[in-house]
């Protein structure tokens, strides 16, 4: 019979490797590789196939229903998870610490028994006396929620079986639990996928809906994403600034409804409150008529969602000019520099460039570019861009606008704000708008607001070289 060997695995991306190293070959961490147990030695019994038994295969015909989805009454959360809760589901929450988390899965609860409903919260990281504190302080101590606290896997689900199924299960959070069948520490790799395979399995054979809180990394991935993401239907990120009060929940996986969907709520002292119109809540301090700030029509899932691009471009202090970047792709803003240079002319490379997207909102969308570049141009003109206007476009490396989808619900939405005017890629459909139309071809186009300042200061960015 063969020996057992022991299994190293990172604790990032859940490789495996023979021996232990100070670098993940597949992720490229440091220190990450920790020894987990040892593999079924070469030659014995585990390693045979087992008999197994037929099972019956059918098409793709239906006439089954489907179930009925649990609504947990708050209107944003529903919306990110396509429309409610589906039983025998699982959904990884993932944010930083203190961001809400914790505060959002027990207002969600909390407003599912309060309409007959019937959920249980396990606490892994908290007492309950805790636990009942956050709930007085968001009014929800008369909620029938069960609590329990508890890190054993085999006591969770002994708990949950000797009862009734449970409409919807929270488990906060998934690193803190472990299993007796692993010599491994809780938060490991292996610890993590084993009790989040047991969780889970549960939900799929009883029809609870299952909700996992997860911690993230330094970089903002959720500990352990390839052992954990395949196992859930769905994966939701909450995300918010700390020197903001806005908390942004977004969908980057759902089998049961659209990805990159979002939901977006205020911080406040009795918990976190859904915000209806998020555009406006966005817009609503844009009381500046300086140059470099312009409004973007984007589009967030299925809801069109109006921020501020703002900008500020400065003379360079030292010999290599300096990028900030804050909610919106580094690698996007250089390129966009490099495109206004190369092919308007601008002489913007030479400066040091500051963007941020107010509100605490990061924006992913392509369509952001032609917006970025128009805040850009205005603070490196000196020319304030047109208050009641939205941008919208992808620019690419030629300096061609490219329209983008979605287009009329982005300008409904800039209507229903107010707004009179906007700029899009030439050949966009849209009709019925009410907004003062002005098609932009190639980025050269936008240099109408680089304004008498841009000779300039180009002029002193020349004498600073």
């Amino acid at each position: 019979m063969g020996k057992s060997s022991p299994v190293f695995a990172c604790q990032t991306c859940g490789a495996t490797a023979p021996k232990w190293s100070g670098k993940c070959e597949a992720c490229g961490g440091w220190n990450t590789i920790t020894e987990e147990g040892a593999a079924p030695p070469v030659g014995s019994g585990a390693t045979r196939r087992a008999k197994g038994r037929k099972f019956a295969l059918e098409d793709l015909k239906t006439e089954d229903a489907p179930p009925p989805r649990r609504i947990t009454g708050i209107v944003e959360f529903d919306r990110v998870t396509g429309g409610g809760l589906v039983p025998g589901s699982a959904i990884l929450v993932g944010g930083d610490p203190g961001i809400g988390k914790s505060t959002i899965i027990l207002q969600a609860l909390g407003e599912y028994v309060k309409s007959g409903g019937h959920a249980i919260y396990i606490s892994g990281e908290e007492a309950m006396a805790q636990v009942r504190m956050r709930a007085a302080r968001m009014g929800l101590s008369d909620a029938p929620l069960m609590l329990g606290a508890a890190t054993n896997v085999e006591d969770i689900l002994a708990t949950l079986e000797a009862g009734r199924p449970p409409g919807i299960i929270a488990i906060d959070s998934i690193q803190t639990l472990w299993t007796a069948s692993l010599e491994a520490a809780p938060g490991t790799i292996a610890q993590v996928r084993t009790a989040s395979f047991d969780l889970v399995r549960y939900a799929k054979s009883s029809g609870a809906a299952l909700i996992l809180v997860g911690h993230v990394t330094k970089d903002g991935q959720i500990a352990g994403p390839k052992a954990v993401e395949h196992l859930v239907d769905a994966v939701l990120y909450f995300e918010g600034e700390r020197g903001h009060h806005f908390r942004v929940l977004r969908a980057v996986k759902n089998r049961f409804g659209p990805t990159d969907e979002i939901g977006v709520f205020e911080m406040t002292g009795r918990g976190l409150a859904e915000v209806a119109n998020p555009s406006a809540l966005f817009l609503s301090d844009r009381d500046s008529v300086a140059p470099g700030t312009a409004v973007f029509a984007g589009l967030e899932g299925t809801r069109p969602l109006l921020c501020e691009i703002q900008a500020l471009v400065a003379a360079a202090s030292y010999g290599t000019p300096r990028r900030a970047v804050v909610g919106w792709d580094s690698a996007r803003l250089a390129m966009i520099m490099a495109v206004l240079d190369a092919r308007a002319g601008v002489g913007i490379g030479a400066c040091d460039v500051y963007l941020n997207v107010a509100g605490g909102l990061k924006v992913a969308e392509p369509a952001a570019d032609l917006a970025a570049a128009a805040a850009l141009i205005s603070s490196f003109g000196g020319e304030p861009l047109p208050r009641d206007t939205v941008f919208f476009g992808e620019i690419s490396l030629s300096g061609d606008i490219r329209p983008v989808p979605q287009a009329e619900l982005r300008l409904k939405e800039a209507a229903k704000l107010g707004f009179k005017a906007a700029y899009i890629p030439k050949g966009t459909r849209c009709e019925g708008t009410g907004l003062k139309l002005t098609e932009i071809t190639s980025v050269s186009d936008l240099l109408i607001f680089a304004g008498t300042g841009r000779e300039k200061r180009r002029s002193v960015v020349d004498s600073n070289r």
